[in-house]
Formats: C-alpha cells, sequence, structure tokens
C-alpha cells in the first residue's frame, strides 16, 4: 500500500513536494528557504476522500480531481487528477476503501458534502419491504415439524366402579 510520489507545491523549493502514502498516516518531504522538513500527519485527521473540478488554464476544459482533504489547505494531497471521469471515479472509491476514509463531493465555492446520508459509519437508505404474510403458505406446518407425526391425545385409562379388589389372586 504505500503510495510515494512527487506533487507540485507553490511555497517549496523547486515547487515539488515528495508524498509518501500509508494506511496509517502521510508522510509530507518538502523544503522551504533550504530548511528540509518532514510532515507526518495521521490519516484521521484528514476530513475524507474528495472528488471535485478543478479549473484548467483554459477557460472551457477542465479536470476532475480526486484529493485527500485536511482542515489545512496545505496539508491536502491531491490523489489524482483525469478527464475522464469514470477513471476518477474508480479511483476515488479505491482510495477512499484503502484508507478507510469517506467519500466527499467538492463544491464550486470550496465546501464539501457526503454523497450519501450516514449514521456514524453506517451508510442510511430507505428501509425493504417488510416480508409479505398473506401467502397460504404461512399457516402451514414447518417442513422439519411435517415429518413428524402430530400427537394424539392419550387413551384413558377404563375405570372399573364398585369393584373391590384391584390385584387378582388365583
Amino acid at each position: 500500500m504505500p503510495a510515494c510520489f512527487a506533487a507540485v507545491d507553490p511555497s517549496a523549493d523547486g515547487r515539488i513536494r515528495e508524498i509518501e502514502i500509508d494506511r496509517t498516516r502521510v508522510i509530507v518531504r518538502r523544503a522551504v528557504a533550504g530548511v528540509r522538513m518532514r510532515l507526518n500527519v495521521p490519516i484521521e485527521s484528514y476530513l475524507g476522500v474528495v472528488v471535485r473540478i478543478e479549473p484548467d488554464v483554459t477557460p472551457d476544459h477542465s479536470q476532475i480531481a480526486v484529493v485527500l482533504a485536511h482542515r489545512d489547505p496545505a496539508l491536502s494531497v491531491t490523489l489524482s487528477a483525469a478527464d475522464d471521469c469514470d477513471d476518477v471515479i474508480a479511483d476515488w472509491q479505491a482510495w477512499a476503501k484503502s484508507l478507510g476514509c469517506p467519500l466527499l463531493i467538492g463544491n464550486g465555492d470550496g465546501s464539501w458534502r457526503e454523497p450519501m446520508t450516514r449514521l456514524g459509519a453506517v451508510v442510511v437508505t430507505t428501509p425493504s419491504p417488510r416480508r409479505r404474510r398473506h401467502s397460504p403458505h404461512t399457516r402451514r406446518r414447518p417442513k422439519a415439524l411435517m415429518r413428524r407425526k402430530p400427537g394424539r391425545p392419550a387413551a384413558t385409562a377404563k375405570v372399573y366402579r364398585d369393584e373391590c379388589e384391584i390385584i387378582a389372586r388365583s
């Protein structure tokens, strides 16, 4: 899983920073004013994996980017960018699954929202319909009980009234 790549960083020397992503942390290496620094940021501090449209240099063209978003924009990491929507959606879901981060959609104003409602880590959807209980088979005995014979009432013992002796002697 460790993924290593270089990314553009406008504030770094040479405008490049090295990024290493692991399942538990993100390591950002860069140099600013000749001072080399290494930032070790845990994955839990990231908000999630955001898919957003980023404007390109030409006004009629734009790219779709997958970004590991952080509250501090300097720590946000662009994971992939492409023109094709299908590839980006597959990358978006794969990164979120491998890092254990929620899926997010970026809005044009810089904010983000979740694509579906959640309750904690559980995705909330409409409940599935209840099982029909109006079938003619609902009143049948279960198959396991069909093999057994139904119980019969016990034959009552014969009672002999006005008899003197119960045990016969010969």
